[in-house]
């Protein structure tokens, strides 16, 4: 049977400074804290030890993964915003400089007696009233620079002070996206370990089997569903790599991401984001091409393709594969892109 949805308390935000960081905190202990008993070294371990063994660090890893993925996509959305502030404020900053230096040089050449030559020749001859008339201009040139000048530096300050929470956040953002760049490398390594003894127990076999062992999508619809499982169904046998979104290699978000814009709907890339993206839906009304969503913290999901079957990028070291819905764990919930 297909289950029905699990309702629980609203999540919070999966950027959300302190929560996600503690969040992270408490899973690189976690992860730290998992290591490969000294006994595998010295002994064969059976297939289905080296695959609870990876099971136990893919648990732990993966929600790690997609908060990456999330903060990543922040940061690199805020960059663009940030070029977008600053390439606005661009013409701006000409008329700024430009009205500038215009007022700098009148103020050193006549006000603040920088050429007294220039000012006595400029009120030298002619007829009182028009010694009058090039005082009066004087007067409204620098009256003009001044408002002119004013009008600048008023807007700019203006940019600048919608600008600087981009900046912070920038920053704050880059400094995240360092910090969760420099757990991949702890990731990749304790996860290359465990696909050693992975070959070591399944030998040349690799012990994956078929990738695509049942009809996929299973029946035709003339839905954008369809189209999305059908992309989805053609991507079996890509590496699963984390963060990746193809076209070579696929994280579980990447490939929902990617099997959904075929259809001009674009989602995040992150399965606990694009749960937030779009309505549930029931299990007993589920379509080819709906989203399945797993765990309580929303770090996995699988675009289903009929017959309580989906497609999923399951973890490192595997392949993007057709399984049994139930086969990823806990689902949470279901919905439909659109």
């Amino acid at each position: 049977m297909v289950r029905t949805r699990v309702d629980g308390p609203p999540l919070a935000p999966v950027g959300a400074k302190r929560g996600w960081q503690r969040g992270l905190t408490a899973c690189a202990v976690a992860f730290v804290l998992v290591v490969i008993p000294s006994t595998v070294a010295h002994a064969d371990p059976t297939a289905a030890e080296v695959e609870a063994q990876i099971s136990q660090v893919w648990a732990e890893s993966e929600p790690l993964i997609e908060q990456y993925n999330s903060v990543h996509q922040q940061y690199e959305q805020n960059l663009a915003r940030q070029a977008e502030l600053t390439a606005a404020i661009e013409p701006l900053r000409l008329q700024f400089e430009v009205a500038q230096a215009r007022v700098g040089v009148i103020a050193a050449q006549i006000y603040k007696g920088g050429d007294a030559g220039m000012m006595s020749a400029f009120l030298s001859g002619g007829t009182p009233q028009t010694m009058a008339d090039r005082l009066s201009f004087l007067d409204t040139l620098a009256r003009d620079q001044k408002v002119q000048l004013g009008q600048v530096v008023a807007l700019k300050e203006d940019f600048d002070q919608q600008k600087a929470p981009i900046d912070k956040l920038v920053a704050e953002l880059a400094a995240q996206d360092a910090d969760l760049a420099a757990k991949k490398s702890v990731i990749t390594e304790r996860i290359d370990q465990l696909q050693a003894l992975r070959r070591q127990a399944y030998g040349n076999s690799g012990g994956t089997g078929s990738f695509r062992p049942w009809p996929c999508p299973s029946t035709y619809a003339p839905t954008p569903g369809y189209t999305a499982a059908a992309f989805a169904c053609a991507q079996a046998g890509l590496p699963y790599v984390w963060a990746a979104a193809g076209p070579d290699a696929y994280d579980c978000s990447g490939l929902v991401l990617q099997a959904w814009a075929q259809v001009g709907v674009y989602l995040p890339h992150n399965a606990a984001a694009q749960r937030r993206s779009m309505p549930y839906v029931d299990g007993a009304d589920l379509q080819v091409g709906d989203l399945i969503f797993y765990g309580g913290d929303l770090h996995h999901v699988a675009i289903y393709v009929g017959d309580n079957k989906i497609m999923q990028a399951p973890q490192a070291g595997d392949s993007v594969r057709m399984t049994d819905m139930n086969a990823p764990g806990g689902i949470h919930s279901f919905g439909r892109p659109g």
